[in-house]
């Protein structure tokens, strides 16, 4: 009975984070906080979640992605190059935190890296080629969802490298980034940690939402079986990359909620960005034509309105 009810539990706080992630797109800034109404009328209160005051929780995220606006503006007026890593075990919460960044970002100077597996002409180029093409012009933001750490983690863990290639990432990595940040590439480098009891319940919700099993690759499966080579290996990689040029910062993430708003601070702060005052906008005056009649939409080409 106790494990029904945890699952119970676990399964309705999966539910509360999905229905989140839902008003974070739906509402503005104020009419996001308080309380919202439900398709069918009732009251959808939004202090129900155990883990951090949902009221709380929306406010600083809306008041931090104000100040990601400002950092966007400040980026591209100043002609500034940012990158940004991700790493962290599978189901860390590393894709809902650069959800929640580039959430109400201009994909044209923020945008997100997430490679797939190389191909068999990239595994024959040096290995850091591939990512080099990502890394950003003057005035962008690029974020790299899993990066060229992949070498010290999954490739590794799972022998897709050998033991030459691993070494020799590690004496390439320190230098390839020390390259990086004298080019003028403002780099920051994220490890997002969760514990084994928390990985096992998001893996599990995963396998029951039919909404989120393509997250769950056979990769992924592996990875849960080799926690501890995993965690070898983490450790290994921090320590022997963690440079005072682009050091390692670590994030809690069992509470997802505030996992992102701990990661979207600090990275608030690891740049120091100021306001760019914006020129007024003014909407000019639609122009009228007598001649011009508006053609109707011919009825087989419209959607059906089903709602």
């Amino acid at each position: 009975m106790k494990n029904v009810d945890e699952q119970s539990h676990w399964l309705r706080e999966e539910i509360l984070d999905t229905l989140d992630e839902e008003l974070e797109m739906a509402y503005g800034d104020d009419e996001g906080i308080g309380v919202v109404e439900g398709s069918c009328g009732e009251e959808l209160d939004l202090n129900t979640t155990s883990t951090m005051d949902r009221r709380t929780y929306f406010r600083e995220l809306w008041r931090l992605q104000r100040e990601l606006v400002k950092l966007q503006e400040w980026v591209a007026e100043e002609g500034i190059k940012v990158v940004v890593l991700f790493e962290g075990r599978d189901a860390a919460g590393k894709g809902g935190a650069i959800k929640r960044i580039t959430q109400r970002l201009n994909p044209r100077i923020c945008r997100v890296a997430a490679l797939p597996a190389p191909s068999e002409r990239e595994k024959t180029q040096w290995y850091f080629q591939r990512y080099v093409s990502h890394l950003p012009a003057a005035g962008e933001i690029v974020l790299f969802d899993r990066s060229w750490y992949n070498r010290a983690g999954v490739e590794k863990v799972m022998g897709f490298c050998n033991d030459e290639e691993y070494e020799e990432f590690f004496r390439a990595v320190p230098e390839f980034e020390r390259m990086l940040v004298r080019s003028g590439i403002i780099l920051i480098k994220y490890w997002f940690s969760i514990t084994d009891s928390e990985q096992y319940r998001r893996f599990l919700m995963r396998i029951h939402d039919p909404l989120k099993q393509w997250k769950l690759s056979p990769m992924d499966l592996e990875s849960r079986r080799r926690w501890e080579a995993y965690t070898v290996a983490k450790e290994e990689m921090l320590e022997r990359t963690h440079i005072p040029e682009s050091p390692w910062w670590v994030i809690e993430g069992d509470d997802k909620k505030r996992a992102r708003l701990n990661c979207i601070h600090h990275l608030l702060s690891q740049i120091p960005y100021g306001e760019v005052e914006q020129p007024g906008v003014t909407l000019p005056p639609r122009e009228y034509h007598d001649e011009y009649v508006r053609t109707p939409v011919p009825d087989n080409m419209l959607v059906p309105n089903i709602y």
